[in-house]
């Protein structure tokens, strides 16, 4: 045993000088490195750590930070009825819109594809301006407006459909199933514009050997070549779409309102600018954050793992 933990010690220490020696070899790389290492270290790493210490302090902005332990996460799970209720709603958002959002960004990248090129540029510019412009909320928030002028209203009120307008944004039963609509169409080109850009990357090559190897139709093509030849892209725009659907707020605070009726639009994002930026409870919000954290985390191992499963 003690010569097992010599020869151990002594490995670590030849990996350590190893390791040393490479990076003063490589210095000049470390050093374009840098900028970039202390902007994301300051602006993500510093904030996520500083958020994990006050989610355990009582902390009102106003006052020194006092210890509180685990009570911030107590009162979240045990008092707090509407984070559980923002909880839940973040839950169907994400299970909902996050799949379907990638799946359906993955298949309208691949029948674009297959369209000429300057088709192909103008398809991929219509499919990408959701997710840069906030105004689409604007555009749905007319489109289900609670009076007779709303789009909808109208025309289901000159169809004979309905006699009285409907209050969509306003009614519980309506108000989280628009917002998710809203919600999967401005997603859409977040993952949509890296498939297009994966599926340019695939080596042509392969296709012809595939043919060559016993390849039949389109759907193997996929499923062999496409997919495996297209890896990265695959998970950054299941990151991207799926965790991305986790953070969803402002969509429902704009369509529904601060708060929203009887909290049917509340999601962990609207809580923790409740307490946050409304109450100046800080410790409380940075606890709310931190179990977001923590739920994005675990949904990116999870995806990773299944990922890993495609074209094997």
């Amino acid at each position: 045993m003690k010569e097992y933990l010599q020869k151990y010690v002594a490995l670590r220490k030849h990996n350590m000088q190893v390791a040393v020696k490479k990076a003063k070899q490589r210095k000049m790389c470390y050093l374009f490195l840098a900028p970039y290492a202390i902007l994301f270290f300051t602006f993500t790493i510093l904030p996520v750590i500083t958020s994990i210490y006050y989610s355990f302090t009582y902390y009102n902005v106003f006052e020194p930070a006092k210890w509180a332990g685990l009570d911030n996460y107590i009162s979240l799970i045990l008092d707090d009825d509407v984070f559980i209720t923002g909880l839940k709603n973040t839950l169907m958002v994400a299970i909902i819109t996050g799949p379907l959002g990638y799946i359906a960004s993955f298949l309208f990248a691949w029948l674009i594809n297959e369209l000429p090129r300057w088709i192909r540029t103008i398809a991929v510019i219509i499919f990408y301006a959701p997710s840069l412009a906030n105004s689409c909320v604007v555009i749905f928030s007319q489109l289900f407006r609670g009076d007779a002028y709303g789009y909808i209203n109208s025309y289901l009120i000159e169809w004979g459909i309905i006699d009285a307008p409907i209050l969509w944004l306003t009614n519980p039963a309506y108000m989280l199933w628009i917002c998710m609509l809203v919600t999967l169409w401005m997603s859409l080109g977040t993952g949509f514009l890296s498939f297009v850009a994966g599926l340019q990357g695939v080596d042509q090559s392969q296709y012809e050997a595939g043919y060559m190897d016993g390849v039949k139709n389109r759907w193997q093509e996929l499923w062999y070549i496409t997919l495996p030849g297209m890896k990265p892209m695959l998970l950054f725009g299941a990151i991207m779409t799926i965790t991305g659907s986790f953070g969803v707020g402002y969509v429902m605070q704009t369509l529904c309102g601060f708060p929203s009726t009887d909290y049917a639009a509340r999601t962990i994002v609207s809580h923790i600018q409740d307490y946050g930026f409304q109450r100046f409870e800080m410790g409380y919000a940075s606890a709310i954050a931190t179990i977001l954290f923590l739920m994005m985390i675990l949904c990116n191992k999870a995806i990773q793992s299944l990922l890993r499963r495609v074209g094997t």
